[in-house]
């Protein structure tokens, strides 16, 4: 089983907003069940979240909110961009089932694996 992943290695234009996309930093685990996948998108809330999949490719689009302050920036530490990242998703996951959720900034993507690939006993008569 493999889940294989593509880093934006540059910023890419958004046409919308005139700013670039970053790769959210990403823990991914397995359990007996499947993986689950977690995306560290700060300033991303639910309705900024876009989730596409198309084949075997899951593509996690997050676009963060324009602080909403009548001020002038006078520090920036955080980089400015919206974030983008694709991940190849080995046969075996059953994409039908694929739930996910965002909290406080964090993806989380329930990716099941395939009832034919899962580990079973067999009774023996």
């Amino acid at each position: 089983m493999k889940i294989t992943t593509q880093r934006e290695t540059r910023p890419a234009a958004n046409r919308e907003r005139g700013v670039g996309f970053v790769s959210p930093e990403v823990d991914i685990y397995e359990t007996p069940d499947g993986y689950v996948l977690e995306a560290e998108m700060p300033g991303v809330n639910k309705d900024g979240l876009e989730v596409t999949l198309e084949g075997n490719e899951i593509t996690l689009v997050g676009h963060r909110r324009e602080p909403g302050l009548p001020s002038e920036m006078l520090l920036r530490e955080s980089p400015h961009a919206n974030y983008r990242r694709v991940f190849e998703l080995d046969p075996a996951i059953d994409t039908g089932r694929i739930g996910a959720k965002m909290e406080q900034g964090i993806l989380v993507l329930n990716l099941p694996k395939s009832e034919k690939v899962k580990p079973r006993k067999i009774v023996v008569d």
